[in-house]
């Protein structure tokens, strides 16, 4: 189904004439360095670290005519890989599986790691009030938070699907005016399962993970509303985001692995997700708030691709057999954001309750996961002309979790960061 997205959007492309008009290219990008401290409360303060990192993103375009055009976006979208040998990607305080939102690490004896790859590659056209665009999709995430509980449901904040899953995904958009406002429809596709599924397997047209977004923004007295709805058509995992790297027990096995990134939160799963997004000025303040609530009630097939009892990794064994378990979790993420000028601040709050049982397990044991993060930015425009621009950021993140059940991953982290962005 997902060769069948491309072919359609191509084939209509090829069927409408387009006039005989040169074609515009389009070229950018940033060039950034990052300065990161970040420290720990006290049970966990040896992952404190100083941490220089370097990001390079490549921006192109073309338009050709009657409304259609191609982007595309280099980034370095591949993790910080700092022991081949063990093949063991990341380290206390980086990303351990896939990309780090572009962000590289120096390593061990000078080393780095750096590949750069197709972060977006799409193709669309623009005509009167509609539009459409196929491929690698950005997905604005970062103003956006409602993918973060989808992909992220027991730790939401602080960016992560900007940060691990570099802020796209494969789909189709198509955008068209209703109204006084626009409506925009996206299916999205996360995954492959089938893949991963036996090769006699014959049924797998729509065992892949379907995802389908619908919002509606307008302006309401000044205000920008924005409602969405982003709902599973197809089964689908969602995951965890490591938030600190434990040290000796605290590592975990089974179960507590689940405080590692990428470790399935829960599969074969239907999440559907809803809020809204409100923006507009007060005064000399541009106040934005917004909710979200996410909920997920349904059993994971008996399917093999759902057995991880032999899953290692990093050395621990995952240890996990989620077949047939009985999933039933809820959650829900407020934002607050102020912006006056160059100054940035907003507030994140999640709170996600878990009841869900494996098959091995007699009775459900409720879970309460609470997060709470403090952002504050400022933006001072070193230099500036028509071509390029200077950008120094100075920015604090404090992150708050707390583990109702296991209190071993009650943690706060602070970090200190200081960007230098160079656009073009």
């Amino acid at each position: 189904m997902k060769k069948l997205i491309p072919f359609a959007a191509l084939l209509a492309m090829a069927i409408q004439p387009a006039p005989a008009v040169a074609a515009q290219f389009g070229f950018g990008g940033d060039v950034s360095t990052r300065l990161r401290v970040q420290t720990y409360d006290i049970d966990h303060q040896f992952a404190d670290e100083v941490m220089w990192q370097y990001r390079v993103t490549l921006n192109g375009s073309v338009r050709f005519g009657d409304g259609f055009y191609a982007r595309v976006q280099l980034a370095n979208t591949e993790p910080n890989k700092l022991d081949s040998d063990k093949g063991i990607f990341g380290a206390p305080g980086t990303v351990a599986v896939g990309g780090g939102g572009g962000w590289q690490a120096v390593g061990y004896g000078n080393a780095s790691f750096s590949s750069l790859g197709f972060n977006n590659a799409y193709l669309g056209r623009n005509y009167g009030d509609s539009h459409y665009a196929v491929g690698r999709l950005p997905l604005n995430s970062f103003d956006n938070p409602i993918y973060d509980l989808t992909f992220f449901p027991r730790n939401p904040i602080e960016l992560p699907v900007a940060t691990f899953l570099n802020d796209s995904m494969f789909g189709a958009n198509y955008g068209t005016k209703v109204g006084a406002g626009e409506l925009n429809l996206t299916l999205g596709v996360v995954d492959n399962i089938v893949g991963k599924e036996a090769r006699h397997i014959k049924d797998g047209l729509l065992k892949d993970g379907y995802l389908l977004m619908a919002s509606y923004r307008a302006e309401v007295a000044g205000v920008s509303v924005e409602p969405i709805v982003l709902a599973a058509i197809t089964r689908m995992d969602s995951f965890t985001q490591e938030t600190f790297k434990a040290a000796g027990p605290t590592s975990g096995t089974g179960e507590n692995l689940n405080n590692k990134y990428r470790m399935p939160f829960h599969q074969g799963v239907r999440p559907v997700t809803f809020g809204a997004n409100l923006s507009g000025p007060v005064g000399g303040v541009k106040i934005g708030a917004g909710a979200w609530y996410s909920i997920v009630k349904g059993t994971t097939p008996d399917r093999a691709v759902y057995n991880n009892s032999d899953v290692v990794v990093g050395g621990n064994p995952y240890g996990l057999d989620n077949r047939n378990a009985i999933v039933d979790y809820t959650a829900y993420f407020t934002r607050i954001k102020a912006e006056y000028g160059p100054v940035l601040v907003w507030w994140d709050h999640s709170v996600t309750t878990d009841r869900s049982k494996r098959a091995d397990q007699p009775v459900a044991i409720k879970q309460t996961y609470t997060n709470n993060l403090a952002w504050a930015q400022y933006q001072y425009h070193a230099y500036e002309d028509k071509d390029v621009k200077l950008t120094l950021q100075p920015t604090l993140r404090f992150m708050v979790t707390k583990d109702e059940v296991d209190p071993t991953y009650n943690h706060s982290r602070l970090r200190y960061e200081l960007w230098a962005v160079a656009a073009f």
